[in-house]
């Protein structure tokens, strides 16, 4: 049993990479086989709208006809018994590469049709993590929890399961002095890191347990 996590953050260490390595500790305490994949390490480009997938009898029905570094990646993801996706917050939406990323993987399945069924061969449970540095009531005033829970929305439909964690007021910078970035209280963003961040990984890590207990309990 293998689960994939997908880091879409361009940095390996900081908040989203953290959380997501969580997830994948909590999927393997249930016994399963963990691979990270980090999207920046990746030569790929997203959907090009040539329908390739959606053309009847095609050789690519189905799938992704583009062949780039990302087309074992969509393999594996098919294939793996369940998903963890990771991603910041950028201006309001996930990062470009996990935009790209679901693209190429959840288009291919949907069908045009009434019912927009998924062509997967079996259910996926996927699980979502998305970070910001923004506060709760910051969250809200933007409505930054769209995006990610669109995404949801869309990952259920082609996967058949999907969660979602949002992590808010996360520490951005090593040294808050070193940027301009006036609107943040370093001592306050410390505390929450010191105090708040712990629970989300725990969270993250109870995700990744939940996603492998229901791929085992998967018929």
């Amino acid at each position: 049993m293998t689960i994939i996590g997908i880091n879409a953050s361009p940095r390996k260490t900081w908040n989203t990479a953290t959380l997501l390595g969580k997830a994948l500790d909590g999927a393997a305490s249930q016994g399963a086989e963990t691979v990270l994949v980090h999207l920046h390490d990746l030569d790929f480009t997203g959907c090009l709208s040539c329908f390739a997938c959606k053309r009847k009898g095609g050789k690519s029905y189905g799938t992704c006809a583009l062949d780039d570094e990302l087309t074992p990646v969509l393999a594996d993801a098919r294939e793996s018994a369940a998903l963890v996706l990771a991603s910041p917050n950028y201006l309001g939406a996930p990062t470009g590469t996990m935009k790209s990323f679901v693209e190429r993987l959840a288009f291919p399945s949907i069908v045009y049709d009434a019912a927009m069924p998924s062509l997967l061969k079996k259910p996926i449970p996927t699980g979502f993590i998305y970070t910001m540095g923004s506060t709760d009531l910051r969250l809200t005033e933007m409505g930054y929890q769209q995006a990610p829970e669109l995404m949801v929305k869309v990952l259920q439909m082609v996967f058949g399961s999907a969660e979602l964690l949002m992590v808010t007021d996360t520490y951005q910078f090593d040294d808050y002095s070193k940027y301009v970035a006036t609107r943040f209280d370093p001592i306050a963003k410390a505390k929450r890191r010191e105090e708040h961040f712990p629970i989300d990984c725990e969270q993250a890590f109870e995700m990744g347990a939940r996603l492998a207990r229901a791929a085992l309990d998967r018929p």
